[in-house]
């Protein structure tokens, strides 16, 4: 949805601590912790199997906010979200359908509003000849087959993405995800909890890997999606080294995002291109497209969501290494994470299993993942040994809360004990 812009400006300019303490003030006793889904799906033609039009998807929004009271966002004279509580539907640039899930303190009430969400988008799309499909990368058409979403800020990535890498667009027009958004208690919480799922997300990557396809070919990767994001921009994606620096806090992430280059500032409902520009140059009144202007905490706010390692920091954290997939991956990939991240002994664990990774394994994981998935060697064994124990240990954790949550992971019991993420995809 288009960023909110502040009324009033600040009556002093914005200095890095003010940066700091806006991700610090994320921090919450545990019993606040909330769990944020969000995933993507292609939307296409029953009839022709096309990609579905601006035209189409219009009609779908229209729809679901007639029958089940969503509320319109518009820019321009274009629907291009909505919004119902805490809960968002957005469209990203080659229509892909997100669904932004309100936090929820448990997976049984992630599950429920994924189910909900499918069944109204179902019910409307098939009035309409509509289907969607849970993939991470579009497996039949072309870039030049998708349509463009009329939305400000991705005429002005669309523009930027050829200048920074050669996967930009596919990444923009041709992906799909699912990613969890958790919370932190402290710093240090925020720290552990960084390196644990860093390390990790390689691993996620294999087991929920679900892009084979393209242009109707196989395309050589497991998880082309993944592959796609190692040359799109360097500059605001990757394995974040500087996480398992003994100097990482808050303090490093903003000086990481700092000179992160900008895409746009959003003014008088206007997106202003200021790609290249860092928002260092921005905190010093020196963009020249808003010349003398200093920037507000939304316009932090809306430069971190411009940034996409595998995992992001905002107020909370997203693992973002997934691909898109069917309705009960939805559900398991937050439990995967919940069950590692929300619980002491399993988070533990996993530091302590990955505490004396080097820069390069993890890098190597990162590269490799996409190709050969589980089956990937590392050290004396493979990706799918690390799988089984990392699975576990997720197991144990969502059994310790509780909440009777680890039926959400059998989904992808067989993925890791064959080893075979999309064989176990078609068949079951």
């Amino acid at each position: 949805s288009p960023p909110t812009e502040e009324a009033a400006k600040l009556t002093e300019p914005l200095t890095k601590e003010d940066l700091v303490a806006y991700l610090a003030s994320g921090c919450k006793p545990k019993e606040n912790w909330r769990i944020g889904t969000e995933h993507e799906k292609f939307g296409f033609d029953v009839e022709t199997l096309r990609p579905i039009t601006y035209d189409q998807i219009s009609a779908i929004l229209n729809g679901l906010s007639e029958r089940f009271e969503w509320d319109k966002i518009m820019e321009e004279n274009h629907v291009i979200g909505l919004k119902q509580g805490k809960q968002n539907i957005s469209l990203e640039p080659g229509g892909q359908f997100e669904l932004s899930g309100a936090p929820l303190e448990t997976l049984h009430q992630t599950c429920a509003e994924v189910n909900s969400h499918l069944y109204q988008v179902k019910a409307v799309g098939e009035e309409l000849g509509v289907g969607f499909l849970g993939m991470g990368f579009q497996p039949k058409w072309a870039l030049t087959d998708i349509p463009i979403m009329p939305k400000g800020r991705y005429e002005i990535m669309r523009n930027y993405m050829p200048k920074v890498g050669t996967l930009g667009l596919d990444m923009m027009f041709r992906t799909c995800t699912v990613q969890v958004n958790l919370d932190f208690s402290s710093e240090q919480d925020m720290i552990r909890k960084f390196r644990a799922s860093l390390a990790l997300q390689p691993i996620a990557t294999a087991i929920f890997a679900n892009s084979p396809f393209k242009e109707g070919k196989p395309n050589g990767f497991l998880s082309l999606r993944s592959h796609i994001w190692t040359d799109t921009d360097n500059n605001r994606s990757g394995m974040l080294p500087f996480v398992f620096d003994d100097t990482f806090g808050f303090e490093q992430y903003v000086d990481y995002a700092l000179d992160v280059p900008m895409y746009f500032v959003y003014r008088n409902k206007t997106y202003i291109d200021c790609t290249g520009m860092s928002f260092r140059d921005f905190m010093a009144g020196k963009l020249p497209q808003v010349p003398g202007e200093l920037p507000t905490l939304n316009d932090w706010e809306n430069h971190l969501t411009t940034i996409f390692p595998e995992v992001r920091l905002k107020r909370y954290m997203e693992m973002r290494g997934a691909d898109g997939g069917p309705w009960r991956r939805l559900c398991a990939l937050p439990a995967f994470w919940v069950g590692l991240l929300y619980d002491d002994e399993s988070l533990q664990s996993i530091i302590d299993m990955t505490s004396d990774w080097t820069k390069e394994e993890r890098e190597m994981l990162r590269r490799k993942v996409p190709v050969t998935g589980l089956k990937t060697p590392f050290r004396d064994g493979y990706v799918r040994d690390l799988a089984e124990d990392v699975l576990q240990l997720a197991k144990n954790g969502l059994e310790r809360r509780g909440y009777k949550e680890v039926g959400f992971l059998r989904e992808v019991d067989e993925v890791v004990r064959t080893g075979d993420a999309f064989r176990t995809l078609l068949f079951t």
